[in-house]
C-alpha cells in the first residue's frame, strides 16, 4: 500500500473543466480532491467567456491558478466547449508530461474521451453531479460527485431535498443506490483471504472497481470503516498493527 500511495502522490495530472457544467464555489475543493491522486500541473477551464454565464468563474481563476481558454459559440444550441476540451486533452495526451486527467463535467459528451484515455495506460477521474450519465461515471477510474464536496450541513440538506424529489418519482441516471450493503459484500468477497479476513484497504479498491462512484460520503460517512462499521450485525473489524506503529483494519463477515 505504500508503494501505491507514493505513486499516487508523484502521478501528474491535468485537470479540465468545462466552465458550462461546474460550480464556480467548489474549485477550491475540486482541486483538493484532485490532489488526493496526484499533483495537478494543468488546471484549464474552457467556455465562451463572452457571455455572462461565465462571470463567476472570473474571480476564483486567479486565485487557483486556472487558465481560461475561450471557445467561441459558433451556433446557436450548439457546445462548442465539448470540442475544444476533447481536442486539448488528446493534444496533453500525445505530448506527454502528465499520468492522468480530471475531467470535470456532468456531460456524457465525455464519455469516449475518458474511454479513449485509459485505453491509453492513464489514470482518469471524473468530478460531476449525481444526475451524471452512469456511462460516463463507468469510464472512469474514480468518479466523484460534486454534492460530497459541498459543506456537511448543505449536503445533508441536499440529501434530504433529494430523497422528497425522488419519492415523488424522479429519478437520476447515477443516482447511487440508498443501501450500500450489497456493494460491501461484494467488494468484501473479491477481498477476502484465506483464513477469513480482508483488508479494508483492498476491498476499497474493489469497491471503486465495482462503481467508480463509490463513496462512503454519500452515505453520510466519512471514510470507509465508519460505514462497514454501521453493519455490525454484518460485519466483524479488527485492527493489526504493522511494523511503523500504524494500524491496519480487517473485516470479517459474519456468519
Amino acid at each position: 500500500m505504500d508503494d501505491n500511495s507514493n505513486t499516487m502522490r508523484s502521478r501528474r495530472i491535468a485537470m479540465l473543466i468545462d466552465g458550462d457544467n461546474a460550480q464556480p464555489s467548489l474549485i477550491g475543493n475540486m482541486l483538493a480532491e484532485a490532489s488526493k491522486y496526484g499533483t495537478v500541473i494543468i488546471r484549464r477551464i474552457y467556455g465562451d467567456w463572452t457571455t455572462a454565464n461565465m462571470n463567476g468563474w472570473k474571480e476564483t481563476l486567479n486565485n487557483f491558478a486556472v487558465q481560461p481558454i475561450q471557445q467561441f459559440r459558433y451556433t446557436v444550441g450548439k457546445n462548442a466547449t465539448d470540442s475544444a476540451m476533447i481536442i486539448d486533452a488528446m493534444d496533453i495526451l500525445y505530448q506527454g508530461g502528465v499520468e492522468g486527467f480530471c475531467l470535470v463535467s456532468s456531460d456524457s459528451d465525455y464519455t469516449r474521451l475518458a474511454t479513449r484515455i485509459r485505453e491509453k495506460g492513464f489514470y482518469v477521474m471524473g468530478i460531476g453531479k449525481k444526475s451524471t450519465p452512469r456511462a460516463f461515471v463507468n469510464a472512469c477510474d474514480v468518479f466523484v460527485f460534486t454534492e460530497n464536496l459541498l459543506p456537511e450541513s448543505t449536503h445533508r440538506q441536499k440529501t434530504s431535498e433529494s430523497k422528497k424529489t425522488n419519492g415523488g418519482g424522479a429519478s437520476k441516471e447515477a443516482e447511487p443506490p440508498s443501501e450500500p450493503l450489497p456493494l460491501l459484500k461484494q467488494a468484501f468477497d473479491l477481498a477476502v483471504q484465506d483464513d477469513g479476513w480482508a483488508f479494508l484497504g483492498v476491498m476499497g479498491t474493489h469497491l471503486r472497481q465495482l462503481d467508480p462512484s463509490f463513496d462512503p460520503r454519500t452515505y453520510g460517512y466519512k471514510q470507509l470503516s465508519a460505514l462497514v462499521k454501521a453493519y455490525t450485525r454484518v460485519f466483524d473489524l479488527k485492527m493489526g498493527k504493522k511494523g511503523d506503529g500504524t494500524f491496519n483494519v480487517y473485516v470479517r463477515l459474519k456468519e
